[in-house]
């Protein structure tokens, strides 16, 4: 029987046999990206598939297409299902006692699988995909599936993954180091500016974990209260 580009054969979240058709905008965005993250084949824990509802089945079509990639000189870091030399996993990233605990209520019920350069988190929540702002703890839908997320990724690139900063960075100071992002001095709620000036080299869930403080003290603010913040490496 042929089989359309894109087709593949895989396990669902109960267990059955499922044909994959993956979204065209998700393969161009995988055929854009590095090789997997992770060369062993994808295994994801069953509760973090659940945790993505409906999302669930074409999460696990990705990875199964490639278990975690990097993109647009690695302004797009896309986790693969299971730590590995390059990168955290999806599920050691999502560890209710990881850097998401810094946040609170305001990453309850949201699933993490990529962020951009600056550490700010793509995620699953009520089966939408989201933008997840680490300094506030804002949430901003973006799509209704993952292939709707790779095309809006794919249209705007360098507004949602700051690949211009990626790229000026990394030709003054080469590749990229595996796990780490370009986190601002000055947060950029706080006025910090979108320049190499303000960005500082940090591992990325130790900058997660800073700029969950400031995201609570941000939510409980009133309206019009001022704030200081700094991070320093």
């Amino acid at each position: 029987m042929p089989r359309t580009p894109g087709w593949r054969e895989g396990q669902n979240k109960s267990g059955g046999r499922y044909k994959m058709t993956i979204g065209p905008w998700i393969a161009k965005l995988l055929a854009l990206g590095s090789a997997s993250l992770n060369q062993s084949k994808a295994k994801i824990d069953v509760n973090v598939l659940r945790s993505a509802g409906t999302l669930g089945d074409e999460l696990a079509q990705v990875l199964d297409a490639k278990n975690g990639f990097d993109a647009f000189e690695s302004a797009l870091h896309f986790f693969p299902a299971q730590t590995s030399l390059l990168s955290v996993g999806i599920d050691e990233w999502n560890d209710p006692d990881g850097w998401t605990k810094e946040y609170g209520d305001l990453a309850a019920g949201c699933l993490f699988f990529a962020e951009d350069i600056f550490g700010g988190q793509f995620c699953i929540a009520s089966s939408c995909v989201w933008q997840f702002d680490p300094e506030t703890g804002e949430k901003n839908l973006m799509a209704a599936s993952l292939d709707e997320w790779a095309k809006k990724v794919l249209d705007d690139y360098e507004v949602l993954t700051g690949h211009p900063l990626a790229h000026a960075w990394q030709k003054k100071n080469g590749p990229l180091p595996e796990g780490m992002r370009l986190v601002p001095r000055i947060p950029f709620v706080c006025n910090g500016e979108f320049a190499l000036s303000n960005l500082i080299l940090m591992e990325s869930e130790k900058g997660m974990r800073i700029r969950g403080s400031l995201a609570r003290q941000i939510h409980d603010l009133p309206d019009g209260a001022q704030i200081s913040f700094r991070i320093d490496s």
